[in-house]
């Protein structure tokens, strides 16, 4: 049970740039919503200490939306859908909240209803021009610990750009002041594409609509399956047993650019993959895919500004598999699916994809469904047969220390969609990771059950 005890609106410490600015194409891309996240600190003496916790907070998100001042302006619907943002410095929310409950009582942080309530909401129903862009609800438990979750729209920035924001204010929370080097690049433009518009140099499959269940014209039906998440944990030495067998059985029938070892990422996801198909149990013939959001940031010749605070990521998409090659080939089959979608970002497919974008009348059908389900229906709902895997690998989250110390555990906050994941460092720092899964109810113990034997006995692995 969470009790709300104050929400205080946050603005700009000093004056700020005022103005519209242009967002990308691949900022139309992303959802409108918010994308959830928590950061979950053990008990300290000084976070015990509330009101100095929470003023400190305060006065240093003040301060640092000064140079990330877009987070503290609102976002506007212009034409075909498309969204522009006014810097007009009307500030992020944040809330105080307290719990009774103790951290433990949240067993591991999957982002169960329990979790979800740690995170700000954001009233969809009102007009998109009174949306604070930047929501934080920080809790605490009865324990001591800490919950700092955030909300941050998506239509402003990336995980990079939001671990890059969360940092710098963790930074300034400890009485230090931002570096040249850490004042973010704002000018959007720079991925603006040139006029007269090009066509489309390539076959973009991954704005195609994804694969139905056999038997299905659509996906209404399988939108109405409960669901439930889990939180997978997979040690550095069953990650390494994965690459291994990945690698050690390679599959040629792909077109690949590269030959280096498979990934973890490519691994991981390759195994997740055909354990859902497993769990699923669906007709040998039953088309799938994987959908992933690909940062394109080296990939750009020349790359944006090394702070540039926006979104430099685009969906990339495996073409079509059927479940009886996943389960009858070994796990380098989908491990090269993988690789061939990713490595398909070249510069030149990146901007191919982006001047697509730019010709489209209407970008909303083009929107990414996995960001959206909680809020509304969508007719491009990428669930079964299809899944969703997510990469946080790399990001910087674990160093978001506001002054009491790294944070025992960051996650997504909510996960909303059957057959999303998020493949994620563990707090360990030591190789091992933390998957959060959801999936639907039905496919789920069975799902469990063939991803750990499947890491030591899978047959053709």
């Amino acid at each position: 049970m969470i009790t709300l005890k104050s929400t205080s609106t946050i603005v700009p410490s000093k004056p700020t740039p005022s103005g519209t600015l242009w967002l990308s194409e691949s900022d139309q891309r992303m959802q409108w919503t918010h994308a959830p996240l928590i950061c979950i600190y053990k008990t300290t003496g000084n976070n015990n200490e509330k009101t100095t916790t929470l003023e400190t907070l305060k006065d240093s998100l003040s301060r640092t939306l000064v140079p990330y001042y877009p987070l503290a302006g609102r976002l506007h619907w212009i034409h075909g859908g498309r969204l522009e943002l006014h810097c007009n410095a009307k500030g992020a929310q944040v809330l105080e909240a307290y719990s009774e409950a103790k951290l433990d009582d949240l067993g591991d942080f999957a982002p169960t209803e329990a979790i979800e309530d740690l995170v700000p909401k954001v009233d969809y129903g009102s007009p998109i021009e009174d949306w604070p862009l930047l929501l934080v609800q920080v809790t605490r438990f009865s324990c001591g610990g800490l919950c700092v979750g955030t909300a941050m729209s998506h239509t402003m920035a990336d995980g990079w750009s939001a671990a890059n924001f969360f940092n710098a204010w963790a930074k300034v929370a400890r009485g230090n002041e931002l570096e040249e080097n850490e004042i973010p690049f704002h000018d959007r433009t720079i991925l603006r594409s040139p006029e007269p518009l090009m066509p489309p140099r390539f076959d973009h499959i991954e704005f195609t609509k994804p694969p139905l269940l056999i038997g299905h014209t659509d996906a209404k039906e399988v939108q109405k399956k409960k669901s439930c998440v889990t939180l997978l944990k997979v040690t550095r030495e069953q990650v390494e047993r994965l690459k291994k067998k990945a690698n050690e059985i390679p599959y040629q029938d792909t077109e690949m650019v590269s030959t280096r070892p498979y990934s973890r990422y490519e691994t991981i996801a390759s195994h997740l993959w055909r354990c859902i198909c497993k769990a699923r149990a669906g007709n040998i013939s039953q088309p799938t895919r994987v959908y992933t959001m690909l940062e394109f940031r080296s990939r750009l010749k020349p790359p944006p500004p090394l702070r540039y605070f926006g979104n430099a990521v685009l969906q990339t998409v495996t073409s079509n598999c059927v479940h009886g090659d996943l389960l009858a080939k070994p796990l380098s089959f989908g491990a090269g699916k993988l690789r061939e979608a990713i490595e398909r970002m070249t510069d030149e497919y990146i901007r191919s994809a982006l001047d697509f974008i730019a010709s489209q009348e209407n970008v909303i059908p083009l929107r990414s469904s996995f960001h959206i389900r909680a809020y509304t229906e969508t007719p491009n709902f990428l669930g079964n047969p299809n899944v969703y895997i997510g990469c946080w690998i790399n990001l910087p989250f674990y160093g978001i220390d506001y002054g009491w110390g790294k944070p025992i555990y960051v996650g997504p906050g909510l996960l909303n969609d059957d057959g999303k994941a998020f493949i994620m460092s563990s707090p360990a720092a030591d190789g091992s990771l933390v998957i959060a899964l959801r999936l639907q109810t039905d496919y789920m113990d069975s799902f469990k059950k063939f991803f750990y034997e499947d890491i030591c006995y899978g047959n053709g692995m």
